[in-house]
């Protein structure tokens, strides 16, 4: 269905304080972008057409999440379109053999995570942003750094007394994506009904 990403966005964490560390970078996907989904994050074809592609930045945002623990909210629909760009990567000869998120650092699914904690209630990052008083006023557009900033006051608020994270190295990270947009919108009202989408990154 030709799913790719065109933002990402990540902020460091080491014992439990930003490091002031950040990767973020828009990608061009090599395809047009569906108007409905540029008035989701506000990007444009005509802009992303002269950003870097996926295999442009992939070693620079390799070094800068291996050894961490990936933050991600609703974590296996934004995996499965990370591990799909790898998968391109190794079919072009660009990496010597496949590999997965998962093979360069671990994941933790924030939205699994509130589920537990709260349980029967709406845990959108907009709904926990809300439940924990974190002003998320300013989010118009859904940008892959905003959002990952807003997780990281989310993560810290809903893990404060779990002082053994302290030492963690912590990537809070999320992206942006194209793709179908019947699917992409599937997968967002899923995650307003806080709903993992199946076959969402088919």
């Amino acid at each position: 269905l030709g799913h790719r990403i065109i933002e990402i966005g990540a902020i460091e964490l080491l014992n439990r304080r930003r490091t002031g560390r950040q990767f973020h970078r828009y990608l061009c996907p090599d395809r047009t972008i569906d108007p409905g989904a540029v008035q989701v994050h506000g990007l444009t074809t005509e802009f992303l057409s002269g950003q870097p592609r996926f295999a442009d930045i992939f070693d620079e945002l390799r070094e800068f999440v291996a050894g961490a623990e990936l933050i991600i909210h609703n974590a296996p629909f934004d995996v499965a379109f990370m591990d799909a760009e790898l998968a391109m990567l190794a079919a072009k000869g660009v990496l010597e053999q496949k590999v997965t998120t998962r093979d360069v650092c671990s994941v933790l699914d924030t939205l699994a995570l509130a589920r537990q904690m709260h349980p029967g209630q709406r845990n959108s990052l907009d709904a926990l942003c809300k439940r924990y008083a974190i002003d998320n006023s300013h989010r118009d557009l859904h940008g892959a750094l905003l959002d990952a900033d807003l997780l990281l006051e989310v993560y810290l608020a809903m893990t404060g007394g779990q002082s053994a994270l302290g030492n963690a190295k912590l990537i809070l990270l999320l992206a942006n994506h194209v793709g179908d947009p019947r699917v992409l919108r599937a997968a967002m009202a899923a995650a307003r009904a806080d709903e993992v989408p199946q076959g969402a990154a088919a």
